[in-house]
């Protein structure tokens, strides 16, 4: 059946998809429910107990629109960071919040500078806009800083994605790094650092809030997705200066932000003791991982995120195989898009359940594939 005739030529040159196959498609396709969710870097840990209390405590007010400016949660998300709540923008998560970047900064033709292999989302709302991706390889499954800046002054490009620590490989940069290659980059380049993963991060690898809140050519992105365990809440918020937090309000959907996500982002900002729970369970979950993988004769990467990816020692068919065959046994994880990024597979971290399970189904998996 044909569609409507008149939508703009870009959107009918574009492919209709989706940058992730949720698990629940992968449920449909295959008529089974899966076992252990360990493939979106969800926080399989869940929100802290005070979270699920605040939420159920203020159910009853969803059916009143959230407040459009989020005025509250700015001014907590302010207070944690010690800036002001001018410098913070709310969104449906870093995707939202990308997206709405992209429009504002995006038309046909214009240059975007990422690392070849990043994150998928990012691309489709570059392409969703008309611009033409620039892309730098990873080097040592790192994103690449001197590759990056190249490519943004070489292109005048006005957008430049990073983000530290990585998807999908968990790499990360020192804090003095990023910082450093901030401060490079041509005035005229915004910079989207992604910090989605902060808090699971070393000591080390996060620019203070501070050291960057000054400099216009800087948005650095939040989530509560992560540890936070608020991955279906959709709550996400970009720091930036005056200008560029303000500069959202042109074009952001203002009733976007549910009621009772804004309640629970409230609740989690507030339990910093959960939070370090949390983290110290992840870093757990990693360890563990990590010696399932080298139990199997596999080589896990060093990860600052709540997942490790696994260097499966072949290339994409060999991962495709392994991951395919998880799924056989109810087991859901993810792999890299691009080589040679995808000879590794991704493990998100989870409760000992999940672990035990794919800690018992690999080494058949292995053999299937071999």
């Amino acid at each position: 059946m044909s569609g409507f005739s008149r939508f703009t030529p870009l959107a009918n040159a574009l492919p209709s998809t989706v940058p992730f196959v949720g698990p629940e498609a992968i449920e449909r396709q295959r008529g089974r429910k899966l076992r252990a969710r360990i493939g979106a870097n969800e926080s399989g840990f869940g929100p802290a107990p005070s979270v699920l209390k605040a939420i159920r405590e203020q159910a009853g007010e969803t059916w009143m629109y959230s407040d459009p400016e989020s005025f509250e949660l700015r001014e907590a998300i302010a207070l944690h960071h010690g800036v002001s709540r001018e410098n913070i923008a709310i969104g449906c998560g870093i995707d939202g919040l990308l997206g709405e970047i992209v429009r504002l900064v995006v038309e046909p033709g214009t240059p975007v500078v990422t690392s070849l292999g990043g994150y998928p989302t990012f691309n489709y709302h570059v392409n969703g806009y008309g611009g033409r991706l620039v892309t730098t390889p990873y080097a040592n499954d790192r994103e690449d800083l001197d590759g990056l800046l190249s490519a943004a002054k070489r292109e005048d490009a006005p957008l430049v994605y990073l983000a530290n620590p990585d998807n999908p490989m968990g790499s990360w940069w020192d804090a003095d790094s990023v910082t450093a290659f901030a401060r490079a980059l041509p005035d005229g380049s915004l910079l989207i650092l992604d910090e989605a993963y902060c808090e699971t991060a070393p000591a080390g690898s996060t620019p203070p809030v501070d050291a960057l809140i000054g400099q216009p050519n800087v948005l650095r992105m939040r989530t509560f997705s992560k540890a936070y365990g608020l991955a279906g809440a959709r709550v996400g918020y970009a720091i930036g200066t005056l200008g560029n937090a303000q500069a959202f309000d042109k074009i952001r959907n203002h009733f976007g932000m549910a009621r009772i996500s804004t309640v629970a982002a409230l609740a989690a900002l507030e339990d910093q003791a959960y939070l370090r729970d949390v983290v110290g369970r992840i870093a757990a979950a990693r360890e563990r991982i990590a010696a399932i993988a080298r139990q199997n004769g596999l080589s896990p990467l060093p990860s600052a995120t709540n997942f490790v990816a696994i260097d499966c020692g072949g290339d994409g068919v060999r991962a495709r195989g392994i991951v395919d065959g998880l799924m056989d046994h109810g087991v859901f994880i993810r792999m890299p898009g691009v080589a040679p990024l995808n000879r590794c597979i991704r493990v998100s971290a989870g409760p000992d359940a999940d672990l035990d399970l794919f800690e018992a189904v690999l080494p058949k998996v292995l053999k299937a594939v071999k």
